[in-house]
């Protein structure tokens, strides 16, 4: 206790003396507000010491590691330092409108994207670490946070939300290296506390209800807009959208129809319904055609058995379908699949996926998870089931209750189960590779790892079967 209070008291004295030799930070740019009140605000102090506090762990643990999380570590540090910079000006900012919130936040965003630049290519042997890292960093976003009608959770609910995504690969990293590198288990554990519950207790403490802007400041600069000149060349390709977006997406009314609902659309508009069709002639009937026969020539029966079969694979879906059934189908390579508008009185369906990642964060009825391969899953909770059939190489967590967790002719399901769900009870018939991690007793210890049973022996005892699991020992 006493080393961490002079550590706080060298840190600010460090500050001070700063401040009043040269009146500039140490990128070179000039203090907020002139006179340095707005460093030394308690709420600038306080995002100090969470970086001197729990981002210093983060960074100790990544430099013993070193390569890619080394990396990734070092843009997390640049992240919060973009972020204290921003707490700074938003001191002495006016409230922007969305457009100028936008190119407000944008030296964030531009960390956050060069951050995701290095989970895209090749698969590293550190993609856990990336990805964990990387999804971490949208819990940052909360100081968007502009009233209760910008569309996001209030800011200590969207910190912990945000790591949640994050907490997915987290846990992977703790059970790889569970045995292997207590390094990689210190990294994974210093980054938790630097979101949950470094990140959450500052907000918590300091902007519960978002950034308080400046009443009297200068207004922020929205980004200029130029008309192309005509003779210009045409504008590149857009680029994915930012993590802060002032457009909001499209409206599903006004959308054109399309399937089923577009075809009765067309019947009834009043139109004729058969006047787009061609009429057929004498000399276009078939029996009325000498150019066909009925024989089959034998170089177009090879041709046509030695061509490879056809893809059965629908489009990608994610859709409620009558208010009542989520569905999620033939989703490809997709890592972040979110479904948030959910209730317990809607079942999720999940069918035909591969090496994708689905988060559903609210609680629903019923979860089903059918064909899918190297799928994971993050759910917070069902009221009934949740089902796992016929799939490969899935990874499933549940982060609340589930009375009954089902799964059927599955080889490899990794299951991580909340302390609420424990009291469930897990039904397997015709699985192998079934593997249930549980969290530890404590909040620091680590989660333990159970393999479920798959080869049985059958005795017949007293005019009936007794069925025992088959232990293997290593004698």
């Amino acid at each position: 206790m006493e080393e961490k209070l002079v550590q706080r008291l060298e840190s600010a004295v460090a500050r001070l003396e700063a401040l009043s030799a040269t009146g500039f930070r140490s990128g070179g740019s000039v203090v907020a507000g002139g006179d340095g009140t707005a460093v030394l605000d308690p709420s600038i102090i306080a995002f100090d010491d969470l970086r001197s506090q729990f981002l210093s762990k983060v960074l100790s643990a990544a430099e013993k590691i070193g390569g890619q999380v080394l990396d990734v570590s070092k843009i997390v540090e640049e992240a919060f330092e973009a972020q204290r910079e921003l707490l700074i000006k938003i001191k002495e900012t006016k409230k922007p409108d969305n457009s100028g919130l936008v190119e407000f936040l944008k030296p964030l965003n531009d960390v956050i994207v060069k951050a995701t630049k290095m989970t895209e290519g090749r698969r590293s042997d550190f993609f856990n670490h990336l990805k964990s890292a990387v999804d971490s960093l949208s819990a940052l976003a909360w100081i968007a946070y502009i009233g209760k009608d910008c569309g996001m959770s209030m800011p200590i609910a969207f910190v912990e939300e945000s790591w949640q995504m994050a907490e997915f690969y987290n846990n992977k990293i703790l059970v790889e290296f569970k045995n292997k590198d207590p390094n990689h288990v210190e990294w994974a554990k210093a980054l938790k506390e630097l979101y949950l519950p470094g990140l959450r207790d500052y907000v918590k403490s300091h902007y519960p209800l978002g950034p308080v802007w400046s009443a009297t400041g200068k207004p922020a600069v929205s980004a200029p807009s130029k008309a192309p000149s005509p003779s210009a060349p045409a504008p590149p390709v857009p680029p994915p959208a930012s993590l802060f977006s002032s457009e909001s997406p499209q409206a599903s009314s006004s959308r054109p129809k399309q399937g089923m609902s577009a075809v009765f659309d067309e019947i009834n508009s009043g139109k004729p319904v058969t006047s787009g069709l061609r009429k057929v002639t004498d000399d276009m009937k078939t029996k009325n055609r000498f150019d066909r026969t009925g024989v089959v020539n034998a170089g177009d029966k090879e041709a046509r058995m030695s061509s490879p079969p056809v893809s059965k694979t629908g489009p990608p879906k994610l859709e409620l379908q009558m208010g009542r059934k989520w569905v999620v189908e033939n989703q490809v390579g997709q890592k972040n699949l979110v479904i948030d508008d959910c209730d317990t009185k809607q079942s999720v369906y999940v069918y035909g996926c591969k090496d994708s990642v689905l988060q559903i964060k609210g609680k629903v009825n019923n979860l089903t998870i059918d064909k899918c391969t190297k799928m994971g899953i993050v759910f917070a909770g069902v009221v009934a089931a949740c089902e796992v059939v016929n799939c490969n190489s899935v990874e499933v967590q549940c982060q609340g209750s589930a009375p009954t967790i089902s799964i059927d002719n599955t080889n490899g399901c990794q299951l991580y189960l909340n302390k609420d769900s424990l009291e469930g009870s897990i039904t397997t018939a015709k699985s192998s590779e079934i593997n249930v991690l549980v969290p530890g007793a404590g909040p620091d210890d680590d989660w333990g790892e159970h393999a479920l049973p798959q080869q049985y022996a059958h005795e017949y005892k007293d005019g009936h079967f007794v069925t025992t699991p088959v232990s293997h020992s290593g004698a």
